[in-house]
């Protein structure tokens, strides 16, 4: 039985993957055997996206944003890492897409000319079929995702995280090079911004600077009256962007269309631009564009 006031190196490896310092620390920065270096990627800026907790368009925000600065002309890769649901490729409408191999190297999804795009879901054998990993293998697949996917030449890659504090953000940290910020996505009630609070002060604990808050889901235009219906109360984005002293980028209306575009697909930001709900997710990606460009 090893010494427990001595760890084998493969001991301090395990903590080091669960560790909340693992991103700053000198063993987590790759001074214990087993413990993998940054990956050798081309890449100018890694934007994280996330979410103290799930349901709150995290996915959307990320998809909607990397068309954005796919848009403005950059070359834009987006990273899905919630492994366990991987939402993207329904969301871009590529569903049925399988990732290749050209040589040794994995070929992402080419979704236009300046996005790029890679996520476990394009290696499921269908849709129903369920990631059953523990945390090793999922930092195993996010470095293959990063060191073996052909990415070329990136101004942006941008990572949807899963919701929480977990192994794939420590992970993403840990392995990418570049990480110049994170976003992160509320809707405005208390309950989500508690958990938008946690996710921010985890990624500053670990030297990451948050880029800004969105809250989605802020309001609902009523469709007979064209009122707005705060269901979710309101301005709870702006209070906790207020309290950790960053950007606030603005707000997303609650509208079935979004959830339509999702479904459908097609990305909200190509859609109509008649639509109200289409100026405010257009001004919020103005405004991220804006921030990661700076």
């Amino acid at each position: 039985m090893a010494d427990k006031k001595n760890p084998t190196p493969e001991e301090c490896d395990q903590q080091c993957e669960s560790c909340p310092s693992a991103a700053t620390c000198d063993v987590a920065k790759g001074k214990t055997a087993g413990l993998p270096k940054k990956a050798d990627i081309d890449v100018k800026h890694v934007i994280l996206v996330l979410s103290g907790k799930g349901g709150v368009g995290k996915s959307t925000v990320s998809v909607n944003l990397a068309f954005s600065l796919a848009a403005h002309g950059y070359r834009t890769g987006l990273m899905d890492l919630d492994i366990h649901g991987p939402n993207l490729p329904k969301m871009l409408g590529i569903e049925t897409q399988k990732l290749t191999t050209l040589g040794n190297m994995i070929e992402p999804i080419q979704v236009t000319g300046n996005l790029s795009v890679v996520s476990m879901g394009f290696l499921l054998p269908d849709i129903s079929t369920p990631v059953i990993w523990r945390g090793p293998m999922k930092m195993t697949a996010i470095s293959q995702f990063l060191s073996e996917v052909d990415w070329g030449s990136l101004d942006f890659l941008v990572v949807d995280l899963p919701p929480g504090t977990g192994d794939e953000a420590l992970s993403i940290i840990q392995l990418a090079p570049n990480v110049r910020g994170a976003i992160i996505v509320t809707t405005p009630q208390d309950v989500a911004t508690m958990d938008a609070l946690k996710a921010a002060k985890f990624v500053e604990k670990l030297d990451i600077p948050v880029i800004g808050i969105v809250e989605n889901m802020s309001t609902l235009v009523c469709p007979h009256c064209h009122k707005e219906i705060d269901i979710y109360g309101s301005g709870g984005g702006k209070k906790i962007a207020d309290k950790l002293g960053v950007p606030f980028l603005g707000s997303i209306p609650f509208d079935p269309e979004m959830r339509k575009a999702g479904d459908e697909g097609r990305p909200f930001i190509i859609r109509s631009k008649d639509s109200p709900t289409w100026k405010s997710v257009d001004a919020v990606m103005e405004e991220l564009v804006r921030a990661v460009e700076d």
